[in-house]
């Protein structure tokens, strides 16, 4: 659902950092504004709740390429991961064109990576998606702390898609780029078929 901006030649795109509470959502779009130039993004605004936060900017890549004379900018959300801030879930995917998937690794946290990605299938069908359709990128996150579990058993819980996967240590910035790069690649190669 992207939006052409035909002034400033740009088309702007919406990435979603989907999953559970104190997953890495936030941890991913903090990395990745901290990483890039300040004449290439807006302001990171957080919408603060009682225990989560949605964080958005928006950045203009100068590596993605251009459709048709027009650059690509990224608009980065993340919704809150408590299921008490489903409206505010729905309200954030409008419009989307890709969804990053964050999981928390920890064993410990395996039913509410689940439910997460369940509650993200119902809310994309109650807006018309399908799931299916949409570029998304599946990214087990915290590999580096003790009680992990393989990938192997998280690919079989989470990834019903045959999405891409990447394992990630946002916070040291590891698989954060990587996963931001491929599901950009994605919505590019959707934008160019969608003009042909």
């Amino acid at each position: 659902m992207s939006l052409i901006n035909y002034n400033a030649k740009e088309i702007h795109c919406k990435i979603v950092y989907y999953g559970p509470s104190l997953g890495g959502k936030t941890t991913n779009i903090q990395w990745i504004y901290s990483k890039t130039a300040s004449d290439q993004k807006s302001k990171l605004i957080s919408l603060d709740t009682e225990n989560e936060r949605t964080l958005f900017f928006d950045f203009l890549p100068l590596n993605i390429g251009e459709i048709r004379g027009f650059k690509t900018r990224f608009h980065l959300y993340s919704v809150p991961g408590q299921v008490v801030y489903d409206a505010s879930r729905k309200l954030v995917l409008k419009g989307l064109d890709g969804i990053i998937f964050v999981a928390d690794s920890q064993e410990e946290r395996m039913d509410e990576n689940i439910q997460s990605m369940k509650n993200l299938k119902t809310n994309l069908e109650q807006q018309g998606y399908d799931i299916r359709q949409i570029p998304l990128i599946i990214q087990y996150n915290k590999r580096d702390l003790p009680n992990i579990l393989p990938v192997s058993q998280l690919r079989e819980a989470l990834n019903h898609y045959n999405s891409q996967e990447f394992e990630a240590i946002a916070h040291k910035g590891a698989g954060v780029f990587e996963s931001l790069k491929t599901i950009s690649k994605s919505i590019i190669t959707v934008l160019k078929g969608a003009e042909a």
